[in-house]
């Protein structure tokens, strides 16, 4: 099974890599996605004791969700140094997000260090520049990229149905600041959202989950686009094209494949 035929939970969490005693903290966290940090929250002198200590947090049997970590950027050597450490991992993340992706090159170069015939972990990409924006299409093609994570939620998201999730809200203590942004999020497209600390986790799956309604809305989409022939039509009085056809499917196959 490749990688993006792969749905990740709608919330994301993360943690720093040189915190091991909030490693269990974030696993039993209630996130779908545990991402441990040894990028922007590893000062450069710290980077190497991060690297060491992020393997224990992998070293878990039967984890209750996906985990994953956070690399350096491929253009510094902090990055080299994390693809060939985690090569040598015995217990591996799932799941790796690649900062400041601009090519799908980034995606490739993961891929070709660490897959295995054994071992083929999601690799996300982490888009966080104009230059990246410009070249999305192009990421969004590499064969092995699983999603995209963005820096600023004014980017529109989920281009050609890869699941696309919002950076956290960085104000801890307002849940209503986080659910005003989680559902403004939702609205423009993202999948789920990323946060730092757990009380968050619970604000997050309340918006991204879907609704009864909006599973009856997206079942009512997919027969309207089987009855149009995959043509423009209406549905409950609104026009649905291609776009909307797209991301009904998703939620249905998603909702079927889980229930």
């Amino acid at each position: 099974m490749t990688s993006n035929s792969r749905r990740p939970g709608r919330a994301w969490i993360i943690t720093p890599g040189l915190y091991e005693g909030r490693f269990a903290t974030a696993r039993k966290s209630g996130a779908a996605v545990a991402v441990v940090d040894i990028e922007d929250s590893v000062a450069l002198p710290d980077k190497q004791t991060a690297r060491t200590a992020s393997e224990a947090f992998f070293a878990h049997p039967d984890p209750t969700c996906t985990l994953g970590i956070r690399m350096n950027g491929l253009t510094t050597i902090d990055g080299i140094k994390d693809l060939a450490a985690l090569a040598a991992y015995t217990a591996r993340p799932d799941l790796i997000v690649v900062p400041k992706v601009e090519s799908p090159r980034d995606i490739e170069l993961v891929a070709a260090v660490l897959d295995t015939d054994g071992y083929t972990p999601d690799i996300w990409a982490l888009i966080e520049s104009p230059r990246a924006f410009d070249t999305l299409p192009a990421i969004m093609r590499a064969p092995r990229l699983g999603g995209v994570l963005f820096g600023s939620a004014d980017y529109a998201a989920t281009a050609a149905n890869i699941p696309a999730i919002d950076a956290p809200t960085w104000e801890l203590d307002d849940p209503g600041i986080l659910r005003r942004d989680a559902e403004r999020a939702k609205e423009i497209g993202f999948y789920g959202k990323g946060c730092v600390h757990p009380r968050h986790v619970q604000v997050i799956n309340e918006v991204f989950t879907p609704t009864t309604e909006e599973i009856a809305q997206a079942r009512a989409i997919v027969a309207a686009a089987g009855a149009s022939g995959g043509t423009v039509t209406t549905v409950d009085g609104q026009m649905r094209g291609t776009p909307f056809f797209n991301r009904a499917r998703a939620l249905v196959a998603e909702t079927d494949r889980t229930s």
